[in-house]
Protein backbone atom coordinates (compact mmCIF):
# COMPACT_ATOMS: atom_id res chain seq x y z
CA UNK A 1 0.00 0.00 0.00
CA UNK A 2 1.67 3.51 -0.78
CA UNK A 3 1.06 6.58 0.75
CA UNK A 4 0.47 9.95 -0.36
CA UNK A 5 2.74 13.23 1.57
CA UNK A 6 1.20 16.13 0.44
CA UNK A 7 2.76 19.30 2.35
CA UNK A 8 0.60 22.07 2.18
CA UNK A 9 2.15 25.66 1.66
CA UNK A 10 2.44 27.89 4.08
CA UNK A 11 0.91 30.81 2.29
CA UNK A 12 -0.34 32.92 5.47
CA UNK A 13 2.53 34.66 5.66
CA UNK A 14 4.58 37.51 3.59
CA UNK A 15 8.02 35.60 4.90
CA UNK A 16 10.66 34.33 2.15
CA UNK A 17 9.38 31.60 -0.28
CA UNK A 18 11.38 28.55 0.55
CA UNK A 19 10.95 26.01 -2.75
CA UNK A 20 12.14 22.63 -2.10
CA UNK A 21 12.68 20.36 -5.67
CA UNK A 22 10.37 16.91 -5.90
CA UNK A 23 11.70 14.21 -8.16
CA UNK A 24 11.91 10.46 -8.83
CA UNK A 25 13.29 8.79 -6.24
CA UNK A 26 13.23 11.74 -3.29
CA UNK A 27 15.26 11.39 -0.37
CA UNK A 28 12.71 11.34 2.05
CA UNK A 29 14.87 12.68 5.36
CA UNK A 30 16.65 14.93 3.23
CA UNK A 31 13.68 16.49 2.17
CA UNK A 32 11.82 16.09 5.38
CA UNK A 33 14.46 18.56 7.30
CA UNK A 34 13.20 21.02 4.90
CA UNK A 35 9.48 21.16 5.17
CA UNK A 36 10.04 20.49 9.02
CA UNK A 37 11.80 23.69 9.56
CA UNK A 38 10.57 25.88 7.11
CA UNK A 39 6.98 24.27 6.39
CA UNK A 40 5.70 23.83 9.52
CA UNK A 41 3.39 26.61 11.01
CA UNK A 42 5.16 28.64 13.86
CA UNK A 43 2.95 31.23 14.69
CA UNK A 44 5.16 31.98 17.83
CA UNK A 45 7.75 33.81 15.02
CA UNK A 46 5.59 36.88 13.90
CA UNK A 47 3.72 37.11 10.56
CA UNK A 48 7.06 37.21 8.42
CA UNK A 49 8.17 33.91 9.45
CA UNK A 50 8.89 31.08 5.67
CA UNK A 51 6.20 30.32 3.23
CA UNK A 52 6.86 26.73 1.88
CA UNK A 53 6.25 24.94 -1.26
CA UNK A 54 7.53 21.66 -3.07
CA UNK A 55 8.11 21.60 -7.28
CA UNK A 56 7.71 18.72 -9.27
CA UNK A 57 10.64 18.51 -11.28
CA UNK A 58 9.26 15.99 -13.49
CA UNK A 59 5.83 14.37 -14.54
CA UNK A 60 4.09 12.02 -11.70
CA UNK A 61 3.81 9.71 -10.24
CA UNK A 62 6.93 10.22 -7.83
CA UNK A 63 8.18 8.15 -5.84
CA UNK A 64 9.88 8.51 -2.41
CA UNK A 65 12.25 6.48 -0.45
CA UNK A 66 10.10 4.37 2.19
CA UNK A 67 7.24 3.50 -0.13
CA UNK A 68 5.54 6.67 -0.50
CA UNK A 69 4.55 8.50 -3.55
CA UNK A 70 4.32 12.27 -3.50
CA UNK A 71 2.14 14.90 -5.12
CA UNK A 72 3.30 18.36 -4.98
CA UNK A 73 2.55 22.02 -4.52
CA UNK A 74 2.89 22.48 -8.00
CA UNK A 75 5.91 22.43 -10.94
CA UNK A 76 9.29 23.21 -11.69
CA UNK A 77 7.77 26.70 -12.37
CA UNK A 78 7.94 27.78 -8.42
CA UNK A 79 11.50 27.92 -8.70
CA UNK A 80 10.96 31.29 -10.51
CA UNK A 81 9.40 32.53 -7.30
CA UNK A 82 11.97 31.34 -4.93
CA UNK A 83 13.96 33.31 -2.17
CA UNK A 84 15.23 30.00 -1.09
CA UNK A 85 16.00 26.64 -2.70
CA UNK A 86 16.63 23.78 -1.11
CA UNK A 87 17.61 20.82 -3.40
CA UNK A 88 17.36 17.54 -0.96
CA UNK A 89 19.50 15.40 -2.03
CA UNK A 90 19.18 13.11 -5.64
CA UNK A 91 18.52 10.22 -6.94
CA UNK A 92 21.92 9.12 -7.43
CA UNK A 93 25.19 10.61 -7.95
CA UNK A 94 25.25 8.90 -10.97
CA UNK A 95 22.12 9.77 -12.41
CA UNK A 96 22.29 13.35 -14.80
CA UNK A 97 21.03 16.68 -13.96
CA UNK A 98 18.30 17.77 -15.98
CA UNK A 99 19.20 21.01 -18.03
CA UNK A 100 15.85 22.35 -16.97
CA UNK A 101 16.25 22.12 -13.65
CA UNK A 102 20.17 23.19 -13.90
CA UNK A 103 18.95 26.27 -15.76
CA UNK A 104 15.97 27.37 -13.53
CA UNK A 105 18.99 27.11 -10.49
CA UNK A 106 21.27 28.95 -12.34
CA UNK A 107 18.69 31.52 -13.01
CA UNK A 108 17.51 31.69 -9.55
CA UNK A 109 20.41 32.48 -8.24
CA UNK A 110 20.97 35.13 -11.06
CA UNK A 111 17.92 37.56 -9.88
CA UNK A 112 19.43 37.21 -6.21
CA UNK A 113 17.83 34.02 -4.74
CA UNK A 114 19.70 31.33 -2.74
CA UNK A 115 20.65 28.03 -3.15
CA UNK A 116 21.33 25.43 -0.48
CA UNK A 117 21.90 21.87 -1.00
CA UNK A 118 21.81 18.81 1.46
CA UNK A 119 24.12 15.85 1.06
CA UNK A 120 24.01 14.56 -2.27
CA UNK A 121 22.22 17.07 -3.90
CA UNK A 122 25.52 18.97 -4.22
CA UNK A 123 25.71 17.09 -7.12
CA UNK A 124 22.78 19.32 -8.48
CA UNK A 125 23.99 22.68 -7.45
CA UNK A 126 27.68 21.55 -9.28
CA UNK A 127 25.76 20.85 -12.54
CA UNK A 128 24.55 24.44 -12.45
CA UNK A 129 28.32 25.91 -12.70
CA UNK A 130 27.94 27.88 -9.69
CA UNK A 131 29.98 25.70 -7.23
CA UNK A 132 32.56 26.44 -9.58
CA UNK A 133 35.83 28.24 -7.89
CA UNK A 134 33.76 27.99 -4.88
CA UNK A 135 34.17 25.24 -1.22
CA UNK A 136 31.15 23.03 -0.91
CA UNK A 137 30.33 20.39 1.02
CA UNK A 138 28.97 17.01 0.77
CA UNK A 139 28.37 13.40 2.55
CA UNK A 140 31.95 12.51 3.06
CA UNK A 141 31.35 9.20 0.93
CA UNK A 142 30.70 11.50 -1.85
CA UNK A 143 33.70 13.99 -1.47
CA UNK A 144 36.11 12.10 -3.82
CA UNK A 145 33.34 11.58 -6.58
CA UNK A 146 32.25 14.89 -6.36
CA UNK A 147 35.98 16.46 -6.96
CA UNK A 148 36.62 13.88 -9.78
CA UNK A 149 33.61 15.51 -11.66
CA UNK A 150 33.80 18.75 -10.97
CA UNK A 151 37.47 19.57 -10.15
CA UNK A 152 37.15 22.99 -10.20
CA UNK A 153 35.16 23.11 -6.95
CA UNK A 154 36.86 23.34 -3.65
CA UNK A 155 35.38 20.01 -1.88
CA UNK A 156 35.58 19.82 1.83
CA UNK A 157 35.10 16.06 3.24
CA UNK A 158 35.35 17.97 6.73
CA UNK A 159 32.69 20.33 7.41
CA UNK A 160 28.64 20.07 8.44
CA UNK A 161 28.28 22.91 5.80
CA UNK A 162 29.32 25.72 3.49
CA UNK A 163 28.03 29.30 2.47
CA UNK A 164 29.97 30.81 -0.60
CA UNK A 165 27.69 33.77 -2.08
CA UNK A 166 24.44 32.64 -1.42
CA UNK A 167 25.25 29.05 -2.52
CA UNK A 168 24.89 26.48 0.81
CA UNK A 169 26.46 23.18 0.83
CA UNK A 170 26.02 20.85 3.60
CA UNK A 171 27.27 17.19 4.04
CA UNK A 172 25.33 14.01 4.69
CA UNK A 173 21.75 13.64 5.55
CA UNK A 174 21.44 14.88 9.28
CA UNK A 175 23.88 17.83 8.68
CA UNK A 176 21.39 19.26 6.62
CA UNK A 177 19.53 20.48 10.31
CA UNK A 178 22.53 22.34 11.43
CA UNK A 179 23.04 24.19 7.57
CA UNK A 180 18.69 25.12 7.84
CA UNK A 181 19.14 26.23 11.50
CA UNK A 182 21.98 28.45 9.90
CA UNK A 183 20.14 29.72 7.88
CA UNK A 184 16.71 30.71 10.03
CA UNK A 185 19.90 32.25 12.66
CA UNK A 186 20.94 34.13 9.38
CA UNK A 187 17.69 34.77 8.62
CA UNK A 188 16.05 35.69 12.20
CA UNK A 189 18.47 35.72 14.35
CA UNK A 190 19.81 33.37 17.22
CA UNK A 191 16.76 33.18 19.10
CA UNK A 192 14.41 32.05 16.57
CA UNK A 193 17.11 29.38 15.52
CA UNK A 194 17.15 28.19 19.13
CA UNK A 195 13.60 27.87 19.29
CA UNK A 196 13.12 25.88 16.48
CA UNK A 197 15.98 23.64 17.57
CA UNK A 198 14.34 22.94 20.54
CA UNK A 199 11.53 21.98 19.16
CA UNK A 200 13.51 19.69 17.27
CA UNK A 201 15.00 18.19 20.53
CA UNK A 202 18.63 19.12 19.32
CA UNK A 203 21.58 21.94 19.98
CA UNK A 204 21.38 24.76 17.97
CA UNK A 205 24.78 24.45 16.92
CA UNK A 206 26.88 21.12 16.47
CA UNK A 207 30.62 21.69 17.84
CA UNK A 208 33.41 20.10 15.54
CA UNK A 209 32.73 19.06 11.58
CA UNK A 210 32.10 16.11 9.54
CA UNK A 211 35.22 14.62 10.24
CA UNK A 212 34.50 13.37 13.02
CA UNK A 213 32.19 10.48 11.37
CA UNK A 214 34.26 9.95 8.51
CA UNK A 215 35.43 6.03 8.64
CA UNK A 216 38.83 4.80 8.82
CA UNK A 217 40.04 4.40 5.48
CA UNK A 218 41.12 1.04 4.23
CA UNK A 219 44.62 1.26 3.74
CA UNK A 220 45.55 0.61 -0.45
CA UNK A 221 48.13 -2.01 -0.93
CA UNK A 222 51.48 -1.12 -0.20
CA UNK A 223 53.62 -4.00 -1.32
CA UNK A 224 55.75 -5.84 0.94
CA UNK A 225 57.72 -2.62 1.31
CA UNK A 226 56.22 -0.33 3.27
CA UNK A 227 53.57 -3.05 4.79
CA UNK A 228 56.42 -4.60 7.26
CA UNK A 229 57.17 -0.72 8.44
CA UNK A 230 53.64 0.15 8.54
CA UNK A 231 53.00 -2.89 10.98
CA UNK A 232 55.84 -2.16 13.06
CA UNK A 233 55.02 1.72 13.90
CA UNK A 234 51.55 0.34 14.28
CA UNK A 235 52.28 -1.90 16.66
CA UNK A 236 54.05 0.56 18.42
CA UNK A 237 52.66 4.20 18.13
CA UNK A 238 54.50 5.67 20.94
CA UNK A 239 57.63 4.91 20.18
CA UNK A 240 59.93 8.01 18.86
CA UNK A 241 59.51 7.01 15.16
CA UNK A 242 61.82 9.55 13.53
CA UNK A 243 62.49 9.38 9.57
CA UNK A 244 65.74 7.82 10.20
CA UNK A 245 64.34 5.09 12.23
CA UNK A 246 61.56 4.41 9.65
CA UNK A 247 64.29 4.33 7.42
CA UNK A 248 66.48 1.48 9.03
CA UNK A 249 63.41 -0.34 10.03
CA UNK A 250 62.92 -0.40 5.81
CA UNK A 251 66.32 -1.08 4.90
CA UNK A 252 66.53 2.28 2.69
CA UNK A 253 67.44 5.57 3.10
CA UNK A 254 65.33 8.40 4.33
CA UNK A 255 64.93 10.02 0.99
CA UNK A 256 63.63 6.86 -0.75
CA UNK A 257 61.52 6.26 1.81
CA UNK A 258 60.05 9.65 1.86
CA UNK A 259 59.67 9.20 -1.91
CA UNK A 260 57.55 5.68 -1.85
CA UNK A 261 56.02 6.36 1.24
CA UNK A 262 54.69 9.48 -0.37
CA UNK A 263 53.89 7.88 -3.70
CA UNK A 264 51.91 4.81 -1.87
CA UNK A 265 49.81 6.41 0.36
CA UNK A 266 49.58 10.07 -0.53
CA UNK A 267 50.76 11.47 2.80
CA UNK A 268 54.43 11.95 4.17
CA UNK A 269 55.45 9.15 7.08
CA UNK A 270 55.09 11.70 9.52
CA UNK A 271 51.58 12.71 8.92
CA UNK A 272 50.54 9.31 8.33
CA UNK A 273 51.59 8.42 11.63
CA UNK A 274 49.70 11.48 13.01
CA UNK A 275 46.71 9.89 11.78
CA UNK A 276 47.02 6.27 12.81
CA UNK A 277 48.12 7.61 16.20
CA UNK A 278 44.46 10.02 16.08
CA UNK A 279 42.60 6.81 15.43
CA UNK A 280 44.14 4.96 17.84
CA UNK A 281 42.67 7.58 20.36
CA UNK A 282 39.90 7.82 18.73
CA UNK A 283 39.33 3.71 19.29
CA UNK A 284 40.49 4.17 23.04
CA UNK A 285 38.39 7.01 23.79
CA UNK A 286 35.40 5.24 21.79
CA UNK A 287 35.68 1.72 23.95
CA UNK A 288 37.85 2.35 27.00
CA UNK A 289 37.35 4.08 30.19
CA UNK A 290 41.07 5.11 30.40
CA UNK A 291 41.39 8.66 31.35
CA UNK A 292 42.88 11.08 28.48
CA UNK A 293 46.36 11.17 29.85
CA UNK A 294 46.00 7.72 29.82
CA UNK A 295 44.64 7.64 26.44
CA UNK A 296 47.66 10.44 25.14
CA UNK A 297 50.29 8.33 26.09
CA UNK A 298 48.97 4.70 24.58
CA UNK A 299 48.35 6.22 21.36
CA UNK A 300 51.58 8.14 21.07
CA UNK A 301 50.98 11.78 21.67
CA UNK A 302 53.12 11.49 24.86
CA UNK A 303 51.03 14.26 26.33
CA UNK A 304 47.40 15.50 26.47
CA UNK A 305 48.04 19.05 24.69
CA UNK A 306 49.63 17.08 21.64
CA UNK A 307 46.34 15.12 21.73
CA UNK A 308 44.16 17.66 21.79
CA UNK A 309 46.34 19.97 18.92
CA UNK A 310 46.02 16.86 16.48
CA UNK A 311 42.66 15.54 17.23
CA UNK A 312 41.07 19.02 17.00
CA UNK A 313 43.00 20.28 13.96
CA UNK A 314 41.95 16.47 12.23
CA UNK A 315 38.23 16.22 13.24
CA UNK A 316 37.03 19.66 14.75
CA UNK A 317 36.84 18.37 18.31
CA UNK A 318 38.40 17.84 21.25
CA UNK A 319 39.07 14.39 22.72
CA UNK A 320 36.75 14.61 25.90
CA UNK A 321 33.67 16.14 23.43
CA UNK A 322 34.36 13.04 21.02
CA UNK A 323 33.94 10.79 24.15
CA UNK A 324 30.49 12.90 24.79
CA UNK A 325 29.43 12.21 21.64
CA UNK A 326 30.65 8.76 20.50
CA UNK A 327 32.15 7.05 24.29
CA UNK A 328 30.66 3.73 25.26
Amino acid sequence: MTKTTKITPNVATPGPLVVAPVYDGLCTFEFAIAAEIFGLARPEMGPGWYRFASAAIEPGPLRAHGGLTVTSDGGIELLDKADLIVMAGWKCADVPVPDALAGRLRRAWQRGARLASICSGAFVLAATGLLDGRRAATHWRYAELLRARHPAIDVDASVLYVEEDRVFTSAGSAAGIDLMLHLVRSDFGVAAANSVARRLVMPAHRGGGQAQFIERPVPRDHGNRLAGLMAQMRADLGAPWTLARMAAASATSPRTLLRRFTEATGQSPGDWLTAERVAEAQRLLEASALTVEAVAAQAGFGSVQALRHHFQARLGLAPRAYRATFGA
